[in-house]
């Protein structure tokens, strides 16, 4: 299925992208940049302090650490889908 991103909601893009860091395809860094270009402005108050969170993780965490960053990227993912 091919989507415009032009068209497709803030909350899903991010969604997206942090499906591409579980599989390994998005570094932390890149995760981090990417969330930044697309912002945060059209999300919920709640799923904005997810983002927010996972932003700050992302900055302190060292180059390729994963463990520490997969609780906050489940909780976005969450915050994200179910709109808190």
């Amino acid at each position: 299925m091919s989507t415009n991103p032009d068209f497709q909601r803030t909350d899903d893009e991010i969604v997206s992208l942090l499906s591409q860091w579980r599989l390994g395809t998005l570094g932390n860094d890149e995760l981090r940049k990417r969330i930044e270009e697309i912002g945060t402005a059209e999300l919920a108050p709640g799923q904005r302090g997810a983002v927010q969170e996972l932003l700050v993780a992302l900055a302190n965490a060292f180059p390729g650490e994963r463990d520490q960053l997969e609780t906050v990227v489940s909780e976005t993912a969450q915050s994200l889908a179910y709109g808190e």
